[in-house]
């Protein structure tokens, strides 16, 4: 199945329930504030279904989110009411970005750029985000670090939760690919409706990248970015062996 297919836009927000959205968006709101204070404009690299952006727009960002899955997008539409000049979304894929505007901060959350499994896909994505940014623009984002990947080694999982209309069980089997400096997530998916306690079984798999510092120091000095911080996850801490994902902010 597709990755973020139509089982991701329907129970997106569900399945992340416990997602603290605002300690993010507080978060990387700190990091842009010490590194471009003038940022007023943010562009999102996959938005999914744009609860970031809400947030960053209530902080008084202009935002504009891209998505691949339109699905999600109907979803984020929603979000526009009240904000519709300063919260917009389109559809893009991340690799062949073409936009015709600029942006003070890019971001590119909740591990996006670990789905960029080929190095043709990764360099692709950094050349859209030179182009759309600003001289002295940020782009931040974050991702699996593969020293803690390779150190605490990833593990079968099991998540169930529910709302008013469904019941839902999520297995996720990991299965390492080290040649590739990736991990394939096999996700089984059985969910419940309870108006009619009908079930069904969905499958996805989804393929993750895991990255060191070397080859993305390697990227940023190819296309022009200065590294000026590297942080564990929602921490001013220095990633190391038990930080599975970390946060870069390189400005052009």
């Amino acid at each position: 199945m597709n990755q973020f297919g139509d089982l991701y836009s329907q129970y997106y927000d569900l399945l992340y329930q416990d997602k603290d959205y605002i300690a993010e968006v507080d978060y990387i709101g700190d990091l842009i504030k010490n590194h471009f204070t003038r940022a007023k404009k943010i562009l999102d690299l996959g938005c999914g279904t744009g609860k970031h952006d809400e947030l960053f727009c209530n902080k008084g960002y202009i935002v504009h989110g891209v998505d691949i899955n339109e699905e999600m997008l109907k979803i984020a539409e929603v979000r526009r009411k009240g904000k519709e000049e300063k919260l917009t979304f389109s559809q893009s894929d991340i690799t062949q970005l073409h936009l015709n505007q600029k942006f003070d901060t890019i971001v590119s959350l909740f591990h996006v750029m670990s789905y960029q499994n080929t190095n043709t896909a990764l360099d692709n994505v950094f050349t859209g985000v030179r182009e759309h940014l600003y001289t002295g623009g940020l782009f931040i984002f974050d991702f699996w670090y593969g020293p803690a990947v390779l150190t605490d080694l990833p593990k079968t999982t099991i998540k169930r939760l529910e709302d008013e209309r469904i019941k839902v069980t999520r297995i996720a089997e990991p299965k390492l690919c080290a040649q590739l400096n990736t991990v394939d997530v096999n996700f089984n998916f059985f969910v419940t409706k309870k108006e009619d306690d009908v079930s069904i079984e969905m499958k996805e798999l989804h393929t993750m990248r895991y990255f060191f510092d070397t080859e993305l120091e390697m990227l940023c000095d190819k296309h022009g970015f200065s590294i000026e911080a590297k942080y564990g996850w929602l921490s001013d801490k220095n990633p190391g062996f038990d930080t599975w994902n970390v946060v870069w902010v390189v400005k052009k």
